[in-house]
């Protein structure tokens, strides 16, 4: 069986890029963290390290086993917090991942909640993408992460799956996706033939603005249903920053409602694009039930994603 504290060192050399650099961050003499790989390596019966200059790099049996590694130690701490929160040996603790429009919107609503109704639990909060916020929610290092999947009614079999190989998700809230102009529009601009929605193709020879990669590629697949290819002049990922830039008259650009919700800048338009939506799920990784504090949290995490469901 492996050592749990010998993947912690190598888990930590990985992280940090050297031997030295582990050392520091386990407080652990140099020496101490070379006899640990060293006896792992035994252990596996695999060399996981490798000289590169004067540093060192994992091989690709490294890379694997400490991929795993991490995955383990974060479940593993995961179950020790949750026993301990259990037995009451303290507070109850919960962490989040989210992306940064639901860390604008729903996040801080929750977090009032949960400070107001259970004022012993501790709620940790970190900025990441669904990717990232799933991986860490799969290596234990959060306990709920909130993720968005995007949706065409016109073109996709039904609405996406909460389920992620192994996480399961509920969802928090169905939004819609807007399309982004200036608010002055130029004369050539053409208002859309339907009621309420957005004509995407009339913007076809007009620079285009694009946000995170998944983002992107919900845009590139909107515009090729409207028959064309967007131009994109600008990437970015801050949804200010493209309100700011339509509004400069630079490009018009797709935001969903939790953006707009977050921030809105005055000088842009608005208008739903039909059958366009993003789902948010609030996911958990394991079997059911979920423990009282992620229990707790997911509940709150509703309410403020729904107002106008009932406070009780």
């Amino acid at each position: 069986m492996l050592d749990v504290t010998r993947l912690r060192v190598l888990v930590a050399v990985a992280r940090y890029g050297s031997v030295t650099a582990a050392a520091r961050a386990l407080n652990y003499a140099q020496p101490s963290v070379s006899h640990h790989i060293a006896r792992l390596e035994a252990e596996t019966g695999a060399r996981l390290l490798q000289r590169a200059g004067r540093g060192v790099r994992l091989t690709d049996a490294g890379r694997l086993l400490a991929e795993r590694a991490e995955e383990i130690l974060g479940r593993l701490d995961a179950a020790e917090n949750e026993l301990a929160a259990h037995v009451g040996l303290r507070e109850g603790r919960v962490r989040l991942a989210a992306f940064p429009s639901a860390l604008g919107t729903i996040v801080p609503a929750a977090a009032a909640r949960l400070e107001a109704e259970s004022p012993g639990m501790d709620l940790m909060l970190t900025e990441a993408e669904p990717p990232e916020a799933l991986r860490m929610l799969r290596a234990g290092y959060v306990d709920v992460a909130l993720v968005f999947r995007h949706y065409q009614e016109s073109a996709d079999a039904g609405p996406p799956s909460g389920d992620d190989e192994g996480a399961r998700g509920v969802l928090l809230l169905d939004e819609p996706v807007h399309l982004i102009t200036p608010a002055a529009r130029p004369a050539g601009d053409i208002p859309s033939g339907e009621p309420g929605a957005a004509d995407l193709a009339a913007y076809a020879g007009r620079r285009w603005i694009a946000g995170c990669e998944r983002c992107r590629g919900y845009l590139l697949r909107q515009c090729a249903l409207a028959g064309f290819i967007p131009k994109i002049a600008f990437t970015t990922d801050d949804y200010i920053a493209v309100q700011a830039l339509v509004a400069a008259g630079l490009g018009v650009a797709t935001l969903p409602d939790l953006a707009l919700r977050s921030a809105r800048h005055p000088g842009i338009c608005t208008v739903p694009i039909s059958g366009a939506r993003r789902h948010v799920f609030a996911m958990t990784y394991g079997e059911p039930p979920d423990p009282p504090a992620t229990a707790r949290l997911i509940e709150v995490l509703l309410r403020a994603a729904k107002p106008d469901r009932s406070a009780a």
